[in-house]
């Protein structure tokens, strides 16, 4: 049994079967909260209840409520006159209908509830309502009355517990007009794929892993500050610059997300590259500018995993980099189109090194035959 005070007695109205509840808060706020004080002296700020017609301070239990009416003037509600408002959900959580828990917006969730059975006698039909709402896979939407007014609700189980969540009314919740970008934008599948591909690798968590960061930094200021020490400063956030190009973003997010986790990056980035290769292939305006982007975020990543190219005369091998662009599960007929390239291409270079060094000799033969054959027509003349 919950030892939290009650905010609401009252009863379930199930048909004609009437299940007697108490009401009791489902959340608690774990938030600091701030006292205002006299920036000069630190004295406490306080706000005091004054009638303006005697002008003095009064206490709680002398102030009641009021429906001011247009002209000013001010008609006393007693809490027994709303007692006796002409409704049926004055004290009673009155169940209209029940229907599958996808057909409520979670827009119109409000705050949560704990309905806790009122004594022996509200057992039998409370866990009656609890089975039949499980059995069913629905939801009951039902209206009360709190605090001054009429409100919406949905009941569900929560364990062995029914639990009720306030509702908005339908005319409570705005419509999203102007929200959205009024600009026209086209989001290419490949950048779908490495969106997919990011939430893939954050994964799911576990939300009761997750913890109030700010709480627990503020109370580390408040016990800082009372122990007579300069709070711990947080840490310089690194400077974000403007995002230009979508596609490097989403994937160096993937890299980080997956370097975060301890797996291998890459993986997944070069895949999209790949798909991003191949499906450019097509000829159209913007396979160029696509490839290359795909290449020129790669070609780092491959280099510092593979080691510099070797080089041949100066030049870098041809066959390194063709792998450097290629991905990594190009086809064994590939490789080996890439390896005759590079024999072939090595050949061709070997080739022009002999052609230079041939006309390099035939040059000087030439050169040195001339001189003898002028010396000797000058001989003849002589």
């Amino acid at each position: 049994m919950l030892h939290v005070r009650s905010i609401w007695n009252g009863a379930i109205s199930f048909g004609l079967v009437s299940i007697p509840i108490k009401l009791v808060n489902a959340t608690e706020s774990h938030s600091i909260s701030f006292r205002q004080i006299h920036t000069e002296d630190g004295g406490r700020i306080r706000y005091r209840k004054v009638c303006e017609l005697e002008e003095r301070e009064v206490s709680s239990a002398e102030i009641g409520k009021g429906y001011e009416d247009a002209d000013g003037t001010i008609i006393p509600i007693t809490d027994e006159d709303l007692s006796h408002l002409p409704l049926p959900t004055a004290k009673t959580i009155e169940i209209v209908a029940f229907v599958p828990a996808d057909r409520i917006d979670p827009l119109q969730m409000d705050a949560a509830y704990y309905l806790q059975a009122g004594g022996a006698p509200a057992a039998k039909p409370y866990t009656l309502l609890r089975e039949a709402l499980k059995r069913s896979h629905k939801v009951a939407i039902a209206k009360y009355a709190l605090r001054g007014r009429e409100r919406l609700g949905m009941l569900r189980v929560v364990g062995d517990a029914i639990a009720m969540h306030g509702l908005l009314w339908p005319d409570e919740v705005r419509a999203p007009e102007g929200v959205a970008p009024d600009t026209s934008v086209t989001v290419r599948d490949k950048e779908l794929d490495l969106a997919d591909a990011l939430m893939d690798t954050l994964g799911e968590v576990d939300l009761d892993d997750l913890h109030d960061e700010y709480r627990e930094a503020v109370e580390e200021v408040v016990a800082a500050k009372a122990a007579g020490e300069t709070p711990r400063e947080a840490p310089s956030a690194p400077s974000s610059g403007k995002v230009l190009d979508l596609m490097a973003a989403l994937e160096k997010s993937v890299r980080a997300a997956k370097e975060s986790r301890g797996e291998e990056t890459g993986s997944a980035a070069d895949a999209e590259a790949d798909s991003d290769t191949e499906g450019d292939g097509d000829g159209g305006p913007d396979s160029g500018s696509r490839s290359a982007r795909a290449k020129v975020s790669r070609l780092p990543q491959r280099e510092s995993a593979r080691g510099t190219p070797k080089q041949t005369g100066g030049k870098k091998s041809t066959s390194t980099a063709k792998k450097t662009a290629s991905a990594p599960r190009k086809s064994a007929a590939k490789k080996s189109t890439s390896s005759k390239s590079a024999t072939a291409a090595k050949s061709t270079a070997g080739a022009k090194g002999t052609t230079r060094k041939t006309a390099a000799k035939k040059t000087a033969a030439t050169a040195k035959k001339t001189p003898a054959k002028k010396t000797a027509a000058r001989k003849r003349s002589a």
